[in-house]
């Protein structure tokens, strides 16, 4: 099955806790802290695979979590760092934001792509000591991984895109020019998914892609609508084939220009793309004034058409050298820039901060404290004195004392509530 949209949810790894731990050695007295660093989380790291083809895997599969960081040890000991989380992809395929829909990344080369990094470890004790604390009691937890909800896109990485109506001639052409066995009967959207074939032209080499799906009305949905009109958008050049046979009861001049105008609508740079114009089934045309008024109309417009019968592969050679020797003054396959920023992380030199009192608890609010409040070990006095230091520091203590707090009402920051105590 071909899958070219998928969302998940990816998490990276949290770091490893620091330890608290004190220095044992055979006479050897207060030895002192020796406890030592978490490891790292692992990362979340998307590598673009050439084996691969659709993101049917994702269907199945939706969420993605590295593993955390080890704790740290006894003996200055570092914890081990957790292992990156590699999860591969087809080339071509877009990593965007699920919220934003914003750009990540494209995965159109070999190197691989950070998209969650893993958290920090923790400090362990070893690195609280000081002249005047000389058994911390407490360490740092480390820091959780970033974690996303993101959209893959598969957006197939292709020279030329094959575009017209159903049934006139696409798959047949992609199967004689290639070596591609797309599906090929004689009814309407034959073709249900994209297919790919490279072309070997006297060692001039370039992949086609033969796009399904649009009809009058695919940029508003009809028929496959948009659903494969994004893969034609990295391509360099549009092969457009037309039925001038009529075989389908259509005028071949209303058919070009009906596939031009949902091009057009669907992105205007789609629609400017250097196109060529293939006018095919050639050996099946009752009314030569048809064929010449088509060829006319064209023509009048600019884009050059060649004349060909995919089926008998008649006139295909001067089609192919000319789309060779096209491609060679045409810029490379086009890579879309990242649009996403991540959000910047709070200041810690940024000490704002807002008190209000909600229901009788006075609800402390500030970004940078939370951040603090995740490395408080409660249970242990000397943190705790830290933790009573910052909101003095800081003026936070003073606020509140304003604000007319008293002995034993509660105080609120993030989801840690406490009675205050002067």
């Amino acid at each position: 099955m071909f899958v070219d949209v998928a969302k998940i949810w990816i998490k990276a790894g949290k770091g490893g806790d620091g330890a608290v731990a004190f220095h044992r050695e055979k006479y050897v007295n207060a030895g002192g802290p020796d406890g030592g660093d978490g490891g790292k989380g692992g990362n979340i790291v998307f590598q673009a695979d050439r084996n691969l083809n659709t993101l049917m895997d994702f269907r199945y599969k939706r969420k993605y979590v590295a593993e955390n960081g080890k704790n740290g040890g006894t003996n200055k000991c570092t914890g081990a760092g957790a292992p990156d989380l590699i999860i591969k992809v087809p080339f071509g395929t877009l990593i965007k934001d699920a919220e934003t829909g914003l750009l990540m990344k494209d995965l159109s080369d070999d190197k691989p792509y950070i998209a969650a990094h893993g958290g920090r470890g923790g400090w362990g004790n070893q690195h609280f000591a000081s002249s005047t604390r000389q058994i911390p009691r407490f360490s740092k937890p480390g820091q959780p991984g970033e974690e996303y909800h993101i959209q893959l896109e598969l957006k197939l990485i292709a020279d030329v895109g094959l575009v017209g109506y159903p049934n006139v001639g696409k798959s047949t052409f992609l199967s004689v020019v290639s070596s591609a066995r797309p599906k090929i009967a004689n009814y309407h959207f034959t073709t249900m998914t994209p297919n790919l074939g490279v072309v070997d032209h006297y060692g001039n080499g370039y992949v086609i892609a033969d796009i399904p799906g649009i009809i009058e009305g695919a940029a508003e949905g009809a028929g496959l609508g948009t659903a494969f009109l994004r893969h034609v958008e990295r391509c360099r050049m549009l092969l457009h084939i037309v039925d001038v046979a009529g075989s389908e009861g259509r005028n071949p001049i209303d058919d070009f220009e009906t596939i031009n105008q949902e091009l057009k609508s669907y992105s205007p740079v789609l629609a400017s793309l250097p196109q060529i114009v293939v006018a095919n089934k050639c050996d099946a045309v009752y009314d030569e004034k048809i064929k010449e008024q088509f060829v006319a109309h064209v023509e009048k417009q600019g884009y050059p058409v060649f004349c060909i019968s995919a089926a008998t592969r008649e006139g295909l050679e001067p089609l192919l050298a000319h789309t060779g020797e096209l491609l060679e003054t045409l810029p490379k396959t086009k890579i879309f820039e990242s649009e996403y920023v991540k959000p910047v992380e709070i200041d810690v030199k940024d000490k704002g901060f807002t008190v209000e009192k909600e229901n009788g608890v006075y609800v402390v609010s500030a970004e940078w404290l939370f951040k603090i409040l995740e490395t408080i070990h409660f249970d242990d006095y000397e943190s705790l004195n830290f933790f009573q230091r910052v909101l003095q520091s800081n003026g936070i203590i003073k606020k509140l004392e304003e604000m007319g707090i008293q002995e034993g009402d509660p105080v609120r920051i993030d989801d840690f509530e406490f009675d205050y105590v002067r």
